[in-house]
């Protein structure tokens, strides 16, 4: 299964967000340290959920490391994280 989608399904599971795009930027990193042949190694986030109201960026951020804490020390080099609450869109 594609990172992404894993990166997805996890995001899915845990916030069940209104809105959620994940992008593997990988392509335009490629050359770049922590870049890989093969991809899969830079991301990028949009999520709008109700589980961010009332958050601060931090902790929004940690929220979603600590969710894909096992990515991070792997296959995940970068992620960048938009994230939301509804209210906010």
């Amino acid at each position: 299964m594609p990172l992404a989608d894993i990166i997805a399904e996890k995001l899915r599971l845990e916030f069940a967000p209104q809105r959620l795009a994940v992008h593997d930027d990988s392509a335009r990193h490629a050359g770049h340290a922590g870049a890989r042949p093969g991809g899969e190694s830079h991301f990028r986030v949009e999520i709008v959920a109700t589980a961010f109201e009332g958050k601060s960026r931090l902790d929004r951020q940690r929220q979603i490391h600590a969710l894909l804490a096992e990515e991070l020390a792997g296959p995940i080099h970068a992620l960048e994280i938009q994230a939301r609450a509804p209210s906010e869109i």
